[in-house]
């Protein structure tokens, strides 16, 4: 080997030495560089007015005639639909189901005592936009008492409904109170640990949720969101 090519081979192997140190330095830099951020949750919160409700309307009759039953349900049925028109419900948000008839006779593991043979129940639904105007009716649904008509409660079958359709149109500004709410927590942080907010490195689409504002008011919803944003931090 002549001593040319020994420095030769010596040279490359420094400056191999020397590219793969940086190289490495380059990476910790990195690394260090990309650990430098922040994750915060942002929260933003609405309460609106339920703008659809769906109102189940059961009716009862006990008998032993299942022709009378039947004329005796659909007089009932008929007094309770011209009622809710009478108030302001249109045709097309009034649907009435098909009488269901139970033979209590035929229940093997129930003893009838109270003297009837069926049990014929109808369900009227009203279901609307207009919440107000029916939640006004149900205040006044006693009135159908004085036609002898009695609503029996329908169980948790036939509860009373409200929800919130028009949720899509608020999303996006949701979000951006979210997401604003979130960089304020983030400068926050990052006030308190002498760093400045950078540029948004990850985050979450956000995740909604439409809940009863209480038990007591169903008709008002609360509208959440909860979103997830990971900001890089500078000195």
């Amino acid at each position: 080997m002549c001593k040319n090519e020994g420095i030769i081979r010596s040279a490359i192997l420094a400056v191999s030495i020397v590219v793969l140190g940086l190289s490495i330095k380059a990476g910790i830099d990195n690394y260090a560089e990309k650990d430098r951020t922040v994750t915060v949750k942002g929260l933003a919160e609405k309460e609106v007015a339920a703008d659809k409700v769906t109102w189940p309307i059961p009716t009862k009759e006990l008998g032993n005639d299942l022709p009378e039953l039947y004329s005796r349900i659909n007089a009932t049925t008929s007094k309770v639909t011209a009622f809710l028109k009478q108030n302001g419900v249109k045709d097309s948000e009034i649907s009435v189901n098909a009488p269901v008839v139970i033979d209590l006779n035929a229940d093997q593991y129930r003893t009838n005592t109270n003297g009837y043979r069926y049990n014929v129940t109808s369900v009227i639904t009203v279901t609307s936009n207009n919440v107000k105007l029916v939640r006004g009716i149900m205040a006044r649904q006693g009135e159908l008492l004085k036609q002898g008509v009695a609503i029996v409660d329908g169980g948790y079958q036939n509860t009373v409904q409200y929800e919130y359709v028009a949720f899509q149109q608020m999303k996006p500004k949701m979000m951006q109170e979210a997401i604003k709410n979130a960089r304020l927590t983030a400068e926050q942080f990052a006030e308190n640990s002498n760093s400045s907010i950078g540029k948004i490195h990850t985050a979450g689409q956000g995740q909604f949720s439409i809940e009863d504002r209480d038990q007591n008011t169903p008709y008002i919803k609360k509208v959440r969101v909860v979103t997830t944003v990971t900001y890089t931090l500078e000195d």
